[in-house]
């Protein structure tokens, strides 16, 4: 069975037919013992009665009088029936319903014997009650035997219509709670059957991503397939338009180095090396961009933000020995960012790295978390630095490949180009501030963090 719904039904039926079985033989054997309880009422009340009216006959007979009969010992074969036996005289009295009957009440019973047996009377059984009675008259000590028997027909009708009763009831019971716990589930498991559309979808290529509004249960499920889906197609992505800006960024520095060596056989260091330096420079970035892991994917461990930023601060200090340098660190311990350590140090190097580049003497790197955020952009860290700052216009540029505000500084313009590309990788944020409080620039960048 691959259907959680009828392993949920079986399940439960199950133990609920059980159930039902057992209450049914409660009921059933309540019932029984209530109607063998009623015959035997009647069979004692039939039994005092019989003895109260038993009077000698002219022949030796012990009998009742007419009169004083039940309706029911009077009428034949109505299934009520009564016989009296001497032992002095072997005189036997029957009750005027035994006509036409061939009752076995069986043998005379001892004085103050008191028995119950089951016989024939034809078509049906009966259930006879017999005591043996001693007693003094006129004519000395005289025995008898009182017996009332009862048909047991009416009860055992009775017993079985009460049966299909039960089981009618039952099964009707049970079919409506297995319909209502059918509805119930089709009820429950509906987003389950919701998100296996999805993902069909998905599969067929309908559709990107699964929807939301799926409950708790689900809702996290759901959410790190879609990571796996904008993940995976995101790489995907990547290295295709690697591999297209790859072949599009070669294509000039290619142009110049054939032209500068078609039109001059003695082709000078000047110009070729500036091109073979480019195209080092793109082969680089598209090389690390390609690398890059492609946002926060299940099952990676969070990155301490504190110890990995550190080791930062200590390589660049040594970069840049020369200059009077002061690298400020304000990251709280719990700070924790979501995805793979190395595209972190790779961003952030770059940042830092062009803070250092441009400042006068002071870099600061100030990381927070915010908690009302978007989980993709939980953490926030502040690269600032006390350098010139960055105009309105280069701001709008700055985040594109080979541009730099200054032609004269060292670099390929590739470092931020990369950083943009990494945050997007991780669907954060890079923002570019107007100045920052040590009076240059300060760059916000927003990742997935903890």
């Amino acid at each position: 069975m691959h259907s959680l719904s009828q392993r949920l039904l079986i399940s439960v039926s199950i133990p609920l037919a059980i159930f039902f079985g057992v209450m049914m033989m409660v009921l059933d054997n309540g019932f029984r013992e209530l109607a063998d309880r009623s015959l035997q009422q009647l069979l004692d009340s039939q039994m005092v009665a019989l003895i109260a009216a038993a009077e000698p006959q002219p022949d030796g007979r012990y009998a009742p009088e007419s009169a004083d009969l039940t309706p029911r010992l009077r009428t034949p074969r109505s299934g009520l029936y009564a016989q009296i036996v001497s032992r002095k005289t072997d005189a036997v009295w029957r009750s005027p319903s035994t006509a036409g009957s061939t009752i076995d009440f069986g043998p005379m019973r001892a004085a103050g014997v008191r028995d119950i047996s089951y016989g024939d009377n034809g078509h049906e059984r009966i259930e006879i009650e017999s005591r043996g009675i001693e007693f003094e008259d006129r004519t000395g000590h005289v025995e008898l035997t009182f017996s009332v028997a009862a048909s047991l027909t009416p009860y055992e009708q009775q017993l079985w219509a009460f049966r299909r009763k039960l089981f009618g009831w039952f099964s009707g019971l049970m079919l409506a709670l297995l319909a209502a716990l059918a509805g119930v589930l089709r009820w429950v498991l509906s987003p389950v059957r919701r998100m296996e559309r999805e993902i069909r979808e998905v599969e067929e290529g309908r559709s990107d991503v699964l929807g939301g509004g799926y409950p708790r249960e689900l809702s996290g499920v759901a959410g790190n397939l879609n990571t796996l889906l904008i993940g995976e197609r995101k790489r995907v992505a990547r290295y295709r338009d690697t591999l297209g800006n790859l072949a599009h960024s070669l294509k000039t520095p290619l142009a110049v180095m054939r032209a500068a060596i078609s039109s001059n056989s003695g082709v000078s260091e000047a110009v070729i090396n500036p091109e073979i330096d480019k195209m080092s420079a793109i082969i680089e970035h598209q090389l690390k961009r390609a690398a890059a892991s492609g946002g926060a994917l299940l099952g990676q461990a969070p990155v301490e933000v504190g110890p990995m930023v550190s080791e930062l601060r200590v390589a660049l200090l040594k970069v840049y020995a020369r200059k009077d340098l002061s690298i400020e660190l304000v990251v709280p311990q719990a700070c924790q960012f979501v995805g793979d350590r190395g595209d972190l140090t790779e961003l952030l190097g770059n940042v830092l790295d062009n803070a250092c580049k441009w400042c006068r003497s002071v870099v600061r790197l100030t990381a927070t978390m915010h908690d009302a955020s978007e989980a993709r952009q939980k953490l926030s860290i502040v690269v600032e630095d006390d350098g010139p700052g960055i105009s309105a216009e280069d701001r709008i540029r700055i985040g594109q490949r080979g541009v730099r505000t200054d032609e004269t500084v060292p670099g390929h313009g590739i470092g931020l180009s990369m950083v943009q590309d990494t945050v997007e990788l991780y669907s954060g944020t890079m923002t570019i501030g107007e100045s920052s409080a040590l009076g240059g620039a300060a760059f916000e960048i927003r990742l997935p963090g903890r």
